[in-house]
Formats: structure tokens, sequence, C-alpha cells
């Protein structure tokens, strides 16, 4: 756990070393909206013929990507938007099922007043995430057939979180908001959380609950402190790496447990249609896993900026 926060810790800070160096060259922000976006189809496939003796499995898998930023300034005042959104499959041969690789829904909101001409500001966010389908657990039957139960679908479980904080920002590029007094909510659906009996109560709170969210509820409240960073530059002419750093700990319970979520994302363009895409994402949230969940997708995408 140390190591992975060190190593977390190293990457954030070489990430910000490189921005800051690339922030210096922007020029001053103008008033008014700024808006882009990105559209990303990923492709990864394998296929091995009757007669290929090494052994593998032949596969085929994609990943849709939309990232949309729109942003506003005036004057002191700044207020950054971002909606993210991710949706990947994945299909092995002779298994019953496909699989999903990814699945996510974010939008991110932090307003900002600047202090005085510095890159501090005074700061309030709103975070909202979720997934936008259903998530499954896989098992085989007595006969060894695939099997799955449902465990996730949309909005179960949902996470909003928002509070006031102080933010410091060089540019859209890179920025840092820390946020001490957060409000946390875990919204789920109750058919995850149904229990008849204290016996069977007892026994589904000693597990740590469906997400942290106790039996026959749909909610849990939490109140904690936030940190977000968000640092992109270029590591070199045509290669760009955005980084995506989350933290929270929650006061009220077990606050030495610090939820982490942190993606790197990294663009080799080919041409202006075409690029190499590479993303690295690491949790650590106890009440859903009690270890890091690690995501790793290396593809070939189509990619499309507006």
């Amino acid at each position: 756990m140390k190591k992975t926060l060190l190593t977390l810790a190293l990457i954030a800070t070489s990430a910000i070393s490189f921005a800051q160096d690339e922030a210096k060259k922007d020029d001053t922000p103008k008033d008014g909206w700024t808006r882009g976006g990105n559209i990303s189809l990923l492709f990864n496939q394998s296929a091995f013929n009757n007669d290929w003796t090494s052994g593998g499995v032949s596969n085929i898998a994609a990943n849709l990507s939309v990232s949309y930023d729109f942003n506003y300034r005036k004057g002191p005042l700044t207020w950054d938007n971002k909606i993210i959104a991710d949706y990947g499959l994945t299909k092995l041969k002779d298994e019953d099922f496909s699989r999903k690789t990814n699945d996510r829904f974010e939008f991110n909101s932090l307003i900002g007043k600047q202090i005085k001409e510095s890159n501090w500001y005074y700061s309030f966010f709103l975070n909202f995430r979720t997934q936008m389908d259903q998530g499954f657990i896989y098992e085989k039957d007595e006969d060894g057939k695939d099997i799955r139960t449902s465990r996730t679908h949309f909005f179960s479980p949902a996470y909003l979180q928002f509070g006031p904080g102080m933010l410091w920002k060089k540019s859209d590029n890179l920025k840092v908001n820390i946020a001490p007094a957060t409000a946390r909510f875990i919204f789920v659906d109750d058919k995850f959380t149904k229990a008849e009996g204290q016996a069977a109560i007892d026994a589904f709170n000693a597990t740590g609950g469906y997400f942290g969210v106790d039996a026959n509820e749909t909610s849990r409240f939490e109140f904690g402190a936030a940190v977000s960073a968000y640092a992109k530059f270029d590591l070199m002419k045509n290669v760009s790496m955005e980084n995506i750093l989350n933290l929270y700990s929650n006061y009220l319970e077990d606050p030495q447990n610090v939820d982490i979520d942190y993606t790197a994302n990294v663009v080799m363009k080919i041409n202006k249609y075409l690029s190499t895409n590479i993303t690295f994402q690491a949790i650590y949230d106890d009440n859903a896993v009690g270890a890091f969940q690690i995501r790793e997708v290396f593809g070939l995408g189509v990619n499309y900026g507006f």
C-alpha cells in the first residue's frame, strides 16, 4: 500500500513538474468561454487458428471514450467543467457473454474566485460519477455453463461530492484543488442491500455492506477532505499525457483509508484521425474492494476532436 502510494505520488509530482514548464509558455487567458472535446474509439483483436500450438484465445475488444471541456473566465472568476464517458467491451471465443472492460460517466465542475493576482482562488467543486450499464459477477454452474449475476447498474453505485476549498491554478492544463470540508453521498439500488432478519442484516453490515451502504438502505453520507489534481502536457512532438488524480478521506470512519483514483492517458498521434492510445487507471476504495483495482488499455485509436 505504501509503495503504491509513493509511486502514485512520484507520478503526480513528475506530471506537475512537466506541466508547469509547459504552462509557462501559455498566454494570459482571455475572458469568455473556451470549449473543446475528443471522441476516441480503440480496437484490440487477437486471432488463433486450430493449428496454433503455443496457446491463446481469439478475442476482440473495443473501447469508446468521450471527453468534453467547457470553461468560462470573467476577470477574477473562473469556472471549469468537464464531462468524461468511457465504455468498453471484450468478447472471448467460446464464452457465452461479452464482458465490460470499462464503464464510467463522470461530471466535474469547479468554480473559483481569484485572490488578488496570484495563482490561488477561493473555490467550490462538485463531482458526480456513476456507470452506464450493468456489471456482472461471472461464474459457472454445475454443468460448467457460464452464468452471470447482476452486481451493479446505472446509478448503483453513484457518487456525489461537493464542498468549498482552495484552488491553485496555473492554467486550464495545470491545477490542484484542496477541499477540507467535503460532503459525499453514495447512492445504490435497494435490491442490492435487501436483507431480512436481524442475523442477515448483521452479516451484511459486517462485510462492509454494499459499497459501504448498510442493509436495507439506499444511501450513505460521508464528510471528509478531498484533493483533486489535473495536469496535461506534451511529452514530445505528437505525444501528450493527461493525468487526473482524486483523493478522499472520510473523517467519520477510518480516515486513514484514503480513497485514490488516478488515471493517466497517453495519446501518440499518427495523423489527424488515427492515434495510439494508452490508458492506465488505479483505484483504491475499501468500500468496494480492499485492494487496488488496476486497469490498462492499449490500442489503435480513431479520434475526432471538436
